[in-house]
């Protein structure tokens, strides 16, 4: 069975519901092929060796656009009653109709799965399926969060496809044959070599009022078991409030104080009722609490930011990835640094990698040809099978609520 292909939609109006022209459903693309004897519990994303964002995306998102045009002129796709309890397999409740009708209207469920009120493996498969178009766990339940996603509207998501597609135009140029892209609102990198991904990895990017910057550059050096100077603002925004809290902080975390001189400093010699603390270096020593954690990849910029390893694992299994204080933290920094080495300075392999870290040494690698990096500000776009992803727009570029302000491309 291919799922988004259709026969009359029934779209739901207020209280009524009313079927969508067949034009509609003639032209509604296939989103996912499934087989529905499969257990939905391994339902995962289909990853191919295809960039998610390259020159031709942009021709992708335009095909989903007339999709969702379509979608628009035929009357939407609903809302999902908010409240209540988080429904999931197995449940009966007459939200689950809602749900099959939003689900079908947006190719993730089969009009032949029908509008019964049980949570079927059915309903199951496809709303897994949504979740993992638009960054969410795809654990099937329908929580809140699932719930404000599938309550955007039709035309706000097409909106936010013409928007992007305006974003993937003004990259339509060459990349490189090897380069970096770092996708922030979904918190993804891909190591790209010859049009084909060498590696992907999660990320976890910066915060809402400490943004990482949209910007090209390149990346010229490594630094193995780094040492870590604090930025002035982390030590105004984090570090003095936290001494204030536990006046042994820095000695549980290794991090030193000194001055312009170089001469080493204890923290009773700091004021820590005011901001003298800015006017001092903090540097955290390598090991396992090092906020670098065991590697830094620097790259040409002016914000003082750069990709790194991290000892805080677990935010790698997160959903909203937006922790950081700007820099780009990366999953399996290991296996993108042995591409990075291998790619321009071929004497490194992954067991030299693994063997520098291990011995705890600081190492610095410069790059003998440095590295395309791309970090990009991408919440829709369309993959040549037609599956359509979206992601919030966690900094507010969009403009898709029509709050005044132009999308800052």
């Amino acid at each position: 069975m291919m799922l988004g292909v259709v026969t009359p939609v029934m779209i739901a109006s207020g209280a009524q519901a009313q079927t969508a022209p067949m034009t509609f459903a003639q032209n509604q693309q296939v989103e996912w092929a499934d087989n529905f004897d499969i257990a939905t519990d391994h339902i995962t994303e289909v990853k191919s060796s295809a960039p998610t964002l390259s020159p031709q995306t942009a021709d992708y998102i335009a095909a989903a656009i007339d999709r969702y045009q379509r979608i628009v002129q035929a009357g939407g796709w609903g809302t999902v009653s908010a409240g209540g309890k988080a429904l999931r397999i197995g449940a009966k409740d007459p939200r689950v109709v809602e749900l099959r009708r939003r689900l079908i209207v947006s190719g993730d469920l089969e009009q032949q799965a029908g509008l019964s009120d049980t949570f079927d493996s059915y309903v199951d498969a496809g709303l897994r399926r949504f979740q993992l178009r638009h960054g969410l766990i795809p654990d099937g339940v329908m929580g809140d969060g699932t719930v404000t996603a599938l309550n955007i509207s039709a035309d706000v998501r097409l909106r936010q496809l013409e928007t992007n597609m305006i974003r993937m135009r003004s990259m339509s140029g060459f990349l490189g044959d090897r380069y970096v892209m770092v996708n922030i609102p979904a918190a993804e990198i891909e190591a790209v070599e010859n049009g084909m991904v060498r590696s992907r990895h999660t990320a976890v990017v910066g915060k809402i009022d400490r943004q990482t910057p949209i910007l090209n550059s390149k990346i010229y050096e490594l630094n193995f078991n780094p040492y870590w100077t604090v930025p002035k603002s982390i030590i105004r925004k984090d570090l003095i409030p936290k001494m204030k809290e536990d006046p042994q902080y820095l000695a549980k975390n290794n991090i030193r104080i000194f001055d312009w001189s170089n001469n080493e400093l204890n923290w009773q010699q700091i004021d820590w009722n005011t901001d003298e603390a800015t006017q001092y270096r903090f540097t955290q020593d390598p090991g396992s609490e090092n906020s670098l954690g065991s590697v830094r990849i620097n790259f040409h910029n002016k914000h003082q930011v750069y990709l790194h390893d991290t000892p805080s694992k677990t935010l790698f299994g997160e959903a909203n990835r937006f922790h950081s204080s700007g820099c780009v933290r990366v999953q399996n920094v290991r296996e993108l640094v042995t591409w990075l080495l291998q790619s321009t300075t071929p004497d490194w392999d992954r067991g030299r990698v693994d063997g520098v870290i291990r011995t705890g040494d600081r190492e610095d690698v410069k790059l003998k040809s440095q590295i395309p990096l791309y970090l990009t500000y991408i919440t829709a776009w369309a993959n040549a099978d037609g599956v359509v992803h979206f992601r919030d727009d966690i900094y507010d570029r969009d403009d898709l609520y029509g709050t005044g302000e132009q999308a800052r491309l």
